[in-house]
């Protein structure tokens, strides 16, 4: 069906890496959390990083990681962050290398979502739905940028998978008749 990792784009808390599992499983192909990779390879969490480097050096991490990951191997489905979109280097990389899903999410959903959730450094204390909404607002035009977009609001992940799933099949028979 596909030849090319399946990448896994949208803001944090639109359910990639629980889509990912489910889509990776049905198809049997490894799974590959990029924020987990960065944090296994970092030896610290997203947090620390961000507290004690900063943000610049968290997306050069992220960066180098996604090529690593994209150049292993084919049968893999990758949720990376929600912030890889920005970089126009991973966009172009993903594009090349994969089929590129975006999971769109609106801002009521996410910050139900997100709610409570302390992990999330550039959502960290006060104004954090005021940053969402200005982040969700910014990366959109990277989001639009996918292959398929699915729209997760008021879907299970089962239903989100099950429909990238059928949608991938349809792009896979485009794809192969260019």
């Amino acid at each position: 069906m596909l030849e090319r990792p399946l990448i896994l784009t949208g803001f944090m808390g639109s359910g990639k890496s629980s889509v990912g599992k489910i889509i990776a499983e049905r198809l049997a192909r490894r799974f590959v959390d990029l924020d987990a990779v960065l944090v296994a390879t970092a030896g610290r969490t997203i947090n620390d990083i961000f507290a004690r480097d900063g943000e610049q050096l968290f997306r050069r991490l992220e960066s180098a990681q996604l090529e690593k990951i994209l150049s292993a191997d084919r049968d893999t489905v990758v949720a990376t962050g929600g912030g890889a979109v920005i970089s126009p280097h991973n966009r172009t990389l993903m594009r090349r290398r994969g089929v590129v899903v975006n999971l769109k999410v609106t801002l009521v959903q996410l910050l139900v979502r997100l709610k409570g959730c302390s992990d999330r450094p550039l959502l960290a204390g006060e104004g954090a739905a005021e940053r969402a909404a200005v982040l969700l607002d910014e990366r959109e035009q990277y989001y639009a940028d996918a292959d398929i977009r699915i729209d997760t609001d008021g879907k299970s992940v089962e239903d989100v998978a099950a429909e990238i799933l059928r949608l991938l099949e349809e792009f896979s028979s485009e794809y192969s008749a260019r």
